[in-house]
């Protein structure tokens, strides 16, 4: 004989089942948003390396198209936008970003012309004091004011693309930040340099504006 439960009993007992019900779908709901709020929070942790890793585009430094182009060769440079123009007759063919002269060097304007070029121009101010093994001593000098260390030599500074316009004063390849940042001269980022230089034969004219 097995014993009769008592409706006291079998209410009590339907209660526990209800609850231990209620406790098993609480615990996986939660089980569940803690799942997904972890996914989240693990893909925004993954962004910031990434973020972090992946490179940060950089602008061009101008463009070229001289195709079916005719007519003199002409430069404008804006000191106020630090920017070049190449002109063939009336046509725009290339624009670059330069650097110009900095605070106290500043880029004179004016209207000259290309009067010497040299594609492979060493500078004969501007440049580093090196030792014998080659080490930099003082760097960014000009032999003009800094007084050269004992046991040091100068090691003039490379200048590709150069183009004389105005006594020392000469458009060349160089360092190019988003800022006036020369001694004067005016640098062109690499590429450009070289299509200005060859599509300006001495004589060129060329305006530096502010």
């Amino acid at each position: 004989m097995f014993p009769i439960e008592q409706p006291n009993e079998v209410g009590l007992n339907t209660c526990r089942l209800m609850k231990t019900a209620w406790l098993i779908r609480s615990t996986l709901a939660g089980a569940s948003v803690i799942l997904f709020c972890s996914c989240e929070d693990m893909q925004q942790q993954l962004q910031k390396p990434l973020a972090a890793v992946m490179p940060t585009p950089t602008p061009m430094p101008g463009w070229w198209d001289d195709s079916g182009a005719h007519g003199e060769s002409r430069i404008v440079v804006h000191l106020g936008d630090q920017r070049a123009y190449f002109y063939k007759g009336k046509r725009l063919v290339g624009e670059s970003t330069v650097s110009t002269g900095k605070k106290g060097f500043s880029t004179p304007p004016g209207h000259y012309s290309i009067v010497s070029k040299d594609k492979n121009h060493f500078s004969s101010e501007f440049g580093d004091y090196v030792d014998s093994a080659g080490n930099v001593m003082v760097s960014n000098i000009d032999v003009r004011k800094d007084r050269q260390p004992k046991g040091a030599h100068f090691d003039p500074a490379k200048m590709p693309y150069c183009m004389h316009f105005n006594g020392g004063y000469a458009m060349h390849q160089g360092y190019v930040p988003p800022f006036a940042a020369s001694h004067g001269c005016i640098r062109l980022p690499e590429g450009m340099a070289e299509k200005f230089y060859n599509n300006a034969p001495v004589g060129t004219s060329m305006a530096v504006k502010e």
